[in-house]
């Protein structure tokens, strides 16, 4: 039976983080670090495919689904602030070693969280999570750099319009060759929490803050150097956001990196869930000490 997901809430620096956890808590732990424009309900399905032998923990980031979403004015949103609340979001759970699972803007949280405690990191896998420039796809990323280098009214407009449920919506269903294994309920919950009073500003403050990250990769690719922790890179090929290169550039620091390219788009995990998960089983199961089993009393799944 499939062990029961928790949902929970836990006050960081006065903020509530929310999150969904499941598993032993003898287990080795999975942290998983979701992107835009989604939440911890991204993982849903593969928390309980992976749950039998991690103790996987999903929170939602400061600003995205049921945490805290507080004022521009009154929360600095920069992605090096999420990855301070991140990392004091595990020590609070008192998680001293981990692996992380990262996707989109789990990544630059994620790379941040692995720089500043490379000692808690056990392995990464990494879900169309990029680290270099060559996954950027241009047609995608021109008018984000021009928002970035000129924050203006005229250099907003398309950001504005990324945001809009089309826009949403799209992000789930360009590169799925078949659309019928999408659940629509996906892009209308994102955009309906998009919808919310202040929403906007949040998401326009973390794209001007998205150069910081562009300019910190060679921190992260030199944590990656010097580290060798172990990676697997699971990625849509057709993402038309962060494309197979930025996948296979891993394997420039991280020569043991292993690689899989899925025939899906930007979010795999609502096409190829099964394949994603069984992959990261295989990858953990080699690289972290053995699982321990969730205690039969937990259950059948209570995820929704």
């Amino acid at each position: 039976m499939n062990p029961r997901i928790r949902h929970r809430t836990v006050s960081v620096r006065g903020l509530d983080v929310f999150y969904r956890e499941a598993g032993s808590a003898d287990a080795p732990v999975l942290l998983l670090l979701h992107g835009f424009p989604a939440s911890s309900r991204s993982f849903r399905d593969l928390m309980s495919r992976l749950a039998g032998s991690y103790r996987v923990i999903a929170p939602d980031h400061i600003g995205f689904g049921h945490s805290a979403r507080p004022s521009t004015d009154d929360f600095d949103y920069s992605f090096a602030n999420l990855a301070t609340i991140t990392s004091d979001f595990t020590e609070q759970l008192g998680l001293s070693r981990f692996a992380l699972y990262v996707h989109d803007y789990g990544a630059p949280i994620g790379w941040r969280v692995a720089t500043a405690h490379p000692e808690r990191v056990t392995a990464i896998v990494t879900q169309n999570g990029n680290a270099y420039r060559e996954g950027l796809l241009p047609d995608f990323w021109a008018p984000v750099h021009a928002y970035i280098a000129d924050p203006n009214p005229t250099t907003e407009a398309p950001i504005r319009q990324a945001l809009t449920p089309d826009a949403i919506r799209w992000q789930y269903t360009h590169g799925v060759s078949d659309e019928s294994l999408l659940d629509p309920d996906t892009w209308h919950f994102d955009s309906a929490l998009l919808q919310r009073p202040g929403t906007t500003a949040i998401q326009l403050r973390l794209i001007r803050d998205y150069g910081a990250n562009l300019e910190a990769y060679p921190v992260f690719q030199e944590y990656f150097r010097s580290s060798q922790v172990p990676l697997l890179a699971v990625w849509g090929a057709y993402d038309e956001i962060f494309g197979p290169q930025g996948a296979r550039a891993f394997r420039r620091d991280l020569p043991g990196a292993e690689v899989h390219l899925l025939p899906t788009g930007h979010f795999a995990l609502e096409t190829h869930c099964a394949e994603v998960a069984d992959l990261v089983a295989e990858f953990l199961g080699r690289k972290l000490p053995a699982a321990a089993p969730v205690p039969a009393e937990h259950g059948p799944s209570a995820s929704r």
